[in-house]
């Protein structure tokens, strides 16, 4: 069986941890920043886990990050 290839796109974008948490960085802090509460702006700097469907979707297109 020939190797899978990763998708570049979810490569720059996402991370998967040793223990399989999907990771990524919060959306919503390119502009109209100024509408957004601090606290809002201090948590979106965090990255997020993503869980469910959308993790296992990730997990097939990174396919040897896991």
């Amino acid at each position: 069986m020939p190797k899978l290839k990763t998708k570049q796109k979810a490569a720059k974008r996402l991370r998967i941890t040793k223990t399989g948490k999907v990771l990524s960085r919060a959306t919503g802090r390119r502009h109209l920043l100024s509408d957004k509460a601090p606290k809002k702006l201090r948590q979106m700097r965090r990255t997020i886990e993503i869980k469910g469907q959308m993790a296992r979707n990730v997990k097939a297109v990174l396919p040897y990050s896991h």
